[in-house]
């Protein structure tokens, strides 16, 4: 399988993407630029916390966070998911071979 990401990037990103808070946060960044303080809105939980999110999303390189004096700005990279996309396609490839050889297998027996 030719890699896009070190092992060490798809950790990150997993790791990242493992929490619904901050799958929560990149679906609103989908959408557009944002304030820290407008994500931190939706969620029961204080500046600092939803901030500590936020860094995962930065070390996985899916935020880009742009600081002009007390304003922090977030915007989406989606570049790395290109990469996951790559890495989940060769295990697509792998298990539609074996439910195509598991439905050819059913369709003759029942032929038996």
């Amino acid at each position: 399988m030719k890699r896009s990401l070190p092992d060490a990037r798809l950790d990150a990103i997993f790791h990242a993407l493992g929490d619904r808070t901050r799958r929560a946060l990149l679906a609103r960044l989908a959408d557009g630029p944002a304030m820290v303080t407008e994500l931190a809105e939706p969620f029961r939980m204080s500046l600092p916390a939803v901030s500590r999110h936020i860094r995962v999303l930065e070390k996985a390189r899916l935020v880009a966070r742009n600081v002009d004096g007390r304003v922090h700005r977030c915007s989406l990279r989606a570049e790395p998911l290109a990469g996951i996309q790559q890495w989940l396609n060769h295990y697509r490839h792998f298990w539609e071979g074996t439910l195509d050889s598991l439905v050819a297998y059913v369709e003759h027996s029942k032929h038996e």
